[in-house]
Parts: structure tokens; sequence; C-alpha cells
């Protein structure tokens, strides 16, 4: 799938990725997705659209079952761009680069929708290893909450049940 999307790219693009594909593909934990969410897409021309070239009901889509997904109604942590880790570095593709967004600002990511899948996907980060608590809460507190539009009250409450629900004689 990637390869031959990395065949139709005219010029670099470089991927943001988040999600169930990044758990899995990136950290080796998680389940199966049939999407690549990504926040960010940094492409130099507009043909270089991978939702178009890759996205649902697509060609690469209707042949491998999965497709490339822009997520526009995520906030991010302020500092994630500076902690992306490089994904599949040995990948023989010309144009494509893709970027894993780090364990923690995944698990602040996913804090803000607060779907089940979510709170399994974080879990299982924490239980691997991949998520410090006081990281994740100083994280919320610094880079996340200031940037959040509204409902901080709710927020704040979902943070302190995942702390819990993560280490619960913490």
């Amino acid at each position: 799938f990637l390869t031959e999307l990395d065949g139709l790219l005219k010029d670099p693009v470089e991927l943001r990725c988040i999600g169930g594909f990044v758990v899995t593909q990136q950290y080796g934990i998680g389940r199966e997705t049939s999407d690549i969410d990504f926040l960010w897409a940094l492409t130099q021309t507009p043909q270089d659209n991978v939702e178009t070239l890759a996205g649902l009901g697509t060609k690469l889509h209707r042949k491998y079952r999965l497709y490339m997904q822009h997520v526009g109604i995520a906030t991010p942590p302020a500092g994630y761009a500076t902690r992306m880790i490089r994904m599949f570095p040995a990948a023989p593709w010309q144009r494509l680069r893709m970027f894993a967004v780090e364990a923690t600002d995944i698990g602040l990511l996913k804090l803000e929708r607060n779907a089940d899948r979510d709170r399994e996907d974080f879990l299982r980060l924490v239980h691997a290893g991949y998520i410090d608590r006081q990281i994740f809460r100083d994280r919320y507190y610094e880079e996340l909450r200031p940037y959040l539009l509204n409902r901080l009250s709710w927020h704040d409450k979902t943070l302190e049940l995942w702390l819990e629900m993560a280490w619960p004689t913490q």
C-alpha cells in the first residue's frame, strides 16, 4: 500500500501519523485498523493530496482495504512536533516520509475524544511502558489544556479518570 502510494507521489510528502496505525506499527501493540490517520501532510504540490490518492474509496483502498485519513478535529499537545519519530526509516520509498506522534502525545490526543478504543490504546501504551504517569499529567496541563477550546472541567475529569484507570494505586 505505502510503496504504491509512494509511486503515485510527484514530490516529497511528509505525514505526521497518529492513531491505531501508529500504536500498532510504531509501538508494536494494539489492534487492527483499516486507516492511517494523520494530523498533517506536508506537500509541495496539490496533486500529492494523499487522501485523493489513497483515501476512502480510492483504487488503493479497494485493493488493500486500507486508506489514508486526515484528522482535522484533534488538538495535539503544543510541543508534539519536536517529539515526532521517523517511521520505517529503511523503507525504499523515494518521496514518502512518515512520522509517528510520540506515545504520550498519542495518549493526550486520544484523551480529548475519549472513545472506548482510545482508552484501550492508551492502556496498551501504558502497560507496555511507553507512557509515564507524571509526564502524561504534566504535558496535559502544560501543552494541551491551554489550547482546548471548551469543556475544560470535563477534560480535567477525564484526565483524572484515565490516570486512575492506568495507575490505580498512585
